[in-house]
């Protein structure tokens, strides 16, 4: 083509429209979305009227605008009770913005190995003869994240629960990698602190694969509820700040401690990792960062500017391919997608993108509702 064409496609409302109904559905909301009546409501809203335009067409790049960040894109089905989806029909990448067109990959650093680090199996609660205080570089408190002195009682009412499955996850990706050649370092138990996912990247380079299997969170702009911000408020920093990098992130080992109390215990970080520390990280040499956690897609949208929290925040930090949730989905099935994951990527060679949708075929496969298994997106 001579020069790009702009297509009318739909308004925001027209869109809300399909989505608003499903939201108090459960795990009824996106088996609807993406295997019921809805699903096809939205694939002739969304990707109908581009067809015509997209003959011939086999590779297509998606750079998704607003809401459209909530929506896995490849999932969607053609036809009413029809296993046939857009992401069947082409080979879609999703990223994050149309400049990765012309943009170039850098070259991995000189020194740089094949390895991993798992995070996963996480303790939440604390238990001070395990986690041990890192001091730091020049002595003062570790603690530099953000302070949870105004938590307020409601938020504290409810604590992180440990992950049933994910100590499996862990140790099956970790057999995995290392019969792929792969040196995978895993972090669990009370081992998985802040302190030790801070130190990627610092001495040496990051590795090629991070894995994170544990909770996340994300707290929607308080303006956006119709809610005002005052000076002495109760509510806790990062549920109303205004920066939505402070309101998304993951719980390592012991942040119900802070999670509850609003603050960390003695001198150490308080294992609640904000999307806002991980972009201070450097990991420009990660290939892959898997978020295998509830919603840690989620983030704030600024009209084109795109979905603020954990997919910025590592995006700002240098990591080249994304895998991450947008919604929570129950460990026992997020440890078995991500298995085949693995299997697929590692064993079968396939790339990233084919490893993660044939996961996902598996499942399905397997008869296992969307609810269960369309929730994860790569972002690249």
């Amino acid at each position: 083509m001579e020069a790009p064409a702009f297509l009318s496609l739909f308004e925001e409302k027209q869109l809300q429209a399909i989505l608003a109904p499903l939201a108090g559905l459960g795990r009824d909301g996106p088996n609807e979305l993406y295997a019921g009546q809805s699903g096809q409501s939205l694939y002739e809203l969304l990707w109908k009227p581009l067809e015509p335009s997209l003959q011939g067409t086999k590779v297509i790049y998606v750079s998704p605008a607003g809401i459209l960040h909530r929506l896995n894109l490849s999932t969607i089905p053609v036809a009413l009770n029809s296993t046939e989806t857009i992401g069947k029909q082409y080979d879609m990448y999703i990223v994050g913005s149309t400049r990765q067109l012309a943009v170039s990959n850098p070259k991995p650093a000189a020194n740089s190995t094949a390895d991993a680090i798992i995070f996963g199996g996480i303790q939440y609660e604390i238990d001070s003869t395990n986690i041990v205080p890192v001091p730091s570089e020049d002595g003062q408190s570790r603690n530099r994240g953000i302070s949870f002195d105004q938590t307020d009682s409601t938020l504290r009412g409810d604590t992180w629960r440990y992950l049933k499955y994910s100590e499996k996850e862990v140790t099956n990706i970790q057999s995995q990698l290392q019969k792929a050649g792969f040196q995978a370092e895993v972090y669990k138990g009370f081992a998985a602190t802040e302190e030790s996912f801070k130190q990627i990247g610092k001495d040496k380079p990051a590795p090629k694969i991070i894995h994170l299997s544990t909770h996340g969170f994300f707290f929607p702009d308080v303006k956006n509820q119709h809610k005002a911000l005052r000076l002495g408020s109760e509510e806790p920093v990062f549920k109303i700040s205004n920066n939505p990098m402070i309101r998304a992130g993951l719980i390592l080992a012991g942040g119900n401690y802070a999670w509850k109390t609003g603050k960390a215990l003695g001198n150490r970080e308080d294992g609640i990792l904000t999307a806002y520390e991980i972009s201070q990280m450097n990991l420009s040499n990660t290939d892959l960062v898997v978020l295998s956690a509830c919603e840690t897609g989620l983030g704030q949208i600024e009209g084109n500017e795109g979905v603020y929290g954990l997919q910025r925040a590592f995006k700002i930090a240098g990591a080249k391919h994304l895998i991450m949730s947008l919604w929570q989905i129950p460990d026992f099935h997020t440890q078995a997608l991500m298995t085949a994951f693995y299997h697929n990527m590692l064993t079968k060679k396939m790339p990233i993108r084919e490893a993660l949708e044939a996961a996902q075929e598996e499942m399905r496969l397997k008869r296992f509702e969307p609810f269960y298994w369309a929730g994860f997106v790569l972002v690249e």
